[in-house]
């Protein structure tokens, strides 16, 4: 264990009610963080309704190696979420909970083995305060609540490097004069969540890693430990991990490499051809927002570390691992063409076990420091939700602002009570008091379910749409949709259990249409076909059409 980052390696509460207290604490922010209201919305988006409908094909089907959207082999990601999922699928049923349950024990499996490791570096109150706060922040929070791959895909990355930590010899003491043995059980985890990574979104996992522990070698000057993660078990692991499925999915699917690989890796992240344009910037704000409500004391850890390098002119080989995995992911997709929020979700883990030690190093000395930086962000914090709640009444989405006043004043709340008390060289029940800054977030998760119907004025996905459809007995074959986003259409075919087509002006054809953009189907319908209005619940400004040939 690195000792030189760590004044309080030993430390633990003095009493037997704060360490009940610390305990309980942890295990309800697990809970309420990732577990709680994972069925509270319909699938949104254009990636939910489509991963959760393959997942459903492969439970359905019982073909477990190609993915299939609409009947079709679709290669746009690997096979690991949709496995979980349609295993979560034959186990408690089809449902939006269901469907999101994979990355909810992927992100509950990250944050165990990240606490492990936090542990291990820099002793037992850093990985309690890494307990509370990495599922505490938005991006933990919002992903492990998606039915998407990229919770998978970071909670594999994520225990991969915890084993890389392992491997390099990071959670070895220094001056240890024990000749290290070879840590085997490390080798084999460190291939196999490397191929379960792999088999979550794709090679990107095996850049993002190396990439992380080249520099990470570069500046610590430990080329040799660098190449223990190439030990041949690790590289064995890792194939019989990852391969198998991929070489059987491409002998059945001539088409998968090319689709996969070319298209859908180094087409992305090469060429704009995804519209997902952002400029180079772009991660910068995504990560400050990603970790709320901890992003005050990511800027003071931020300038405190600033301060000491320019001071100490070095940095210990621990911090230097996580800053290197943090900062390469972020740089990484900072480069491609193609971005997305959650492609740096890899690096808010990384950044959260660096806060969480920067929270334990928050001494008298450094109190004051702390106090002046983040005061301004805590007033502003405090001070926008009263004006949030004030002008609320002047606009039209008036609910929408009270509840978004809310949740900054309950952020406020968060950052005055890390501010309020530092941990180190006090008592228990003062550690544990500052502990209590993760309540506020854990009450506005709690809320969830009561802030939503407030923030959406109709069901944002498909799902009460469909429900409508279906007790007005409109046939699903029958049915056209236009002027309709992706994401909403893609979540009617799922609950809909069949492919809604987009309406086509110039090759009209009798039956249904439904409408997003325009009460007036004349817009839509032109001769020799005429529409006539349907009686349909309006919800959220859509309107159905009976379409027939003109009389």
């Amino acid at each position: 264990m690195n000792s030189e980052n760590n004044p309080s390696t030993s430390a633990s509460p003095g009493a037997t009610l704060p360490r009940v207290g610390w305990t309980l604490l942890i295990v309800v922010t697990l809970f309420v963080c990732y577990f709680t209201h994972l069925g509270a919305l319909g699938f949104v988006g254009p990636d939910e309704p489509r991963y959760a409908w393959i997942a459903r094909d492969m439970a359905e089907s019982g073909d477990w190696i190609t993915p299939r959207l609409y009947g079709q082999p679709w290669f746009e990601k690997p096979v690991l979420y949709y496995w979980g999922a349609a295993a979560s699928f034959k186990l408690f049923g089809v449902s939006e909970a269901a469907a999101r349950l994979p990355s909810a024990i992927s992100a509950l499996l990250a944050t165990l083995a990240l606490a492990g490791l936090a542990w291990r570096l820099y002793g037992a109150e850093t990985a309690r305060w890494l307990l509370l706060l990495l599922p505490a922040t938005i991006g933990m929070i919002g992903f492990s609540h998606a039915a998407s791959t990229d919770m998978p895909f970071s909670a594999m990355l994520t225990v991969t490097m915890v084993c890389a930590a392992e491997v390099i010899g990071l959670t070895r003491a220094e001056n240890s004069s024990t000749i290290p043995r070879t840590p085997w059980l490390a080798l084999a985890l460190l291939g196999f969540f490397l191929g379960l990574a792999v088999l979550a979104k794709g090679p990107a996992a095996i850049i993002l890693s190396g990439g992380a522990i080249f520099f990470w070698a570069l500046f610590a000057k430990r080329w040799r430990d660098a190449f223990r993660c190439l030990h041949p078990l690790a590289i064995v692991t890792f194939c019989l991990t990852a391969l198998p499925w991929y070489v059987v999915c491409s002998r059945r699917n001539p088409e998968f490499f090319h689709v996969f690989i070319v298209e859908h890796n180094f087409r992305r992240f090469f060429t704009p051809e995804f519209q997902h344009l952002q400029p180079f910037w772009y991660y910068a704000p995504v990560l400050l927002v990603g970790i709320l409500p901890w992003t005050a004391l990511f800027l003071w850890a931020l300038a405190n570390g600033i301060s000491r390098l320019r001071h100490a002119r070095n940095i210990s080989d621990s911090a230097c691992f996580l800053i290197c995995w943090a900062a390469f992911c972020v740089a990484f997709f900072s480069i491609s063409r193609s971005k997305l929020p959650g492609y740096i979700l890899p690096a808010i883990p990384a950044v959260s076990l660096l806060l969480a030690h920067a929270r334990t190093q928050v001494t008298s000395p450094w109190q004051e420091k702390f106090g002046r930086l983040t005061l301004p962000i805590i007033g502003a914090s405090l001070v926008i939700p009263v004006l949030f709640l004030a002008l609320a009444p002047h606009f039209p989405n008036r609910r929408f602002f009270m509840a978004a006043g809310i949740l900054l004043a309950l952020i406020g709340m968060s950052n005055l009570l890390v501010a309020a008390f530092h941990s180190s060289n006090q008592g228990g029940f003062r550690r544990f008091a500052a502990a209590s800054c993760v309540l506020p977030i854990l009450l506005a998760v709690v809320m969830l379910n009561h802030v939503l119907p407030v923030v959406f004025r109709s069901d944002p996905s498909g799902r009460s749409l469909a429900t409508e459809l279906q007790s007005s007995g409109i046939p699903a074959h029958n049915l056209r949709v236009a002027g309709m986003n992706r994401g909403l259409n893609y979540s009617l075919n799922f609950y809909m259990r069949e492919e809604i087509k987009t309406w086509d002006k110039d090759h009209p054809v009798e039956g249904y249409l439904l409408t997003a953009t325009a009460a007036n189907c004349r817009y839509w319908v032109l001769q020799p076909f005429e529409c006539q209005p349907v009686p349909f619940p309006n919800t959220g400004g859509r309107f159905l059409y009976k379409v027939l040939p003109a009389r």
